[in-house]
């Protein structure tokens, strides 16, 4: 019985490891540094003590988790011969890397409810004579529960392919053609015959990213039918200023995810979509929030102000 796997990476560009190894290091150091300054910022500064800001601070931190849990790894396997990892190992990366993934991506959904709610119906009617803002709805205690369901739903839905996969029976080959130790790399290693696992995984597929894309994308219907109808163009453009940041980076992760995760046979080219979602979207969304972001640019800007007067 197969005791470690070979995580054979890029091996087959040997050339090209140096440099790719130097590249991923350095989209790494910077989504680590960003998404903290995001957090810090977020923390620091009064003016963004609110529902969209706190979904945002909370995808920062998930986004370096979701990174770390494959990229260090990653630079260790390109910069070293050893690219073995045990078979325990290999599962626990394999879970927490589907469970951060999955919770990122009902995070997204999260977001894009909470815009929709901020922008569509800012006087919200749960009943004829109960009229409630948006901010009495999102309050703090609706806000905490919001955050905390993501968490919760990954952490279930990913258990359930995991088991499914190590139960299965690996006698050799034991080498992965990934970066990391995923679930459709695994089956297709696997001397069992892995049919019941690959139609887990597509369920939970289904469930993990279908579900709150359809979802995303219902809720930006909705968000643009609003804005079309504001009258004024300035009003219309802080509208969708609002949510464009969000709209760009939910665009970015799910358009390789999908592909990747419900097809379960995996192919040769997984590993190079993988790669966009674990190293250079995350190394990408600060630049997003911050350039795309009217709020968090006059808080760099004020903090800018405030270290010059110093």
């Amino acid at each position: 019985m197969v005791k470690e796997f070979i995580l054979m990476a890029f091996s087959d560009l040997a050339h090209l490891q140096i440099l790719m190894s130097f590249i991923i290091l350095l989209s790494y150091m910077i989504c680590v540094t960003g998404n903290i300054s995001i957090i810090i910022l977020i923390i620091i500064d009064p003016l963004l003590h609110n529902p969209m800001y706190t979904f945002i601070g909370i995808f920062a931190f998930l986004e370096i988790m979701f990174a770390t849990v494959t990229v260090p790894k990653l630079l260790d396997n390109l910069i070293s011969e050893k690219k073995n990892i045990s078979f325990l190992g290999c599962f626990t990366q394999l879970y927490f890397f589907n469970g951060l993934g999955i919770t990122e991506c009902y995070l997204l959904a999260v977001m894009a409810f909470d815009r929709d709610l901020a922008i569509n119906n800012p006087l919200h009617y749960l009943s004829i004579m109960n009229p409630l803002h948006y901010t009495v709805i999102m309050n703090k205690s609706q806000c905490v529960k919001f955050a905390v369901a993501p968490w919760i739903i990954g952490i279930i839905i990913a258990f359930i392919p995991t088991i499914f996969t190590a139960q299965l029976e690996f006698c050799g080959p034991n080498e992965v053609n990934h970066f990391f130790c995923d679930l459709a790399p695994l089956q297709n290693l696997a001397c069992s015959n892995p049919f019941i696992s690959n139609v887990v995984t597509s369920t939970a597929a289904v469930f993990a990213t279908v579900i709150p894309f359809v979802l995303i994308l219902g809720f930006y219907v909705h968000i643009i039918k609003a804005i079309l109808k504001i009258k004024s163009s300035e009003g219309k453009q802080k509208a969708f200023s609002t949510c464009s940041s969000h709209l760009t980076v939910a665009s970015l992760f799910y358009c390789t995810a999908i592909v990747v995760y419900v097809r379960p046979k995996g192919s040769h080219y997984d590993k190079f979509l993988a790669l966009m979602y674990t190293a250079f979207t995350p190394f990408l969304n600060p630049f997003i929030y911050t350039l795309r972001n009217n709020d968090v640019k006059d808080s760099f800007e004020e903090i800018k102000t405030i270290k010059n007067s110093w």
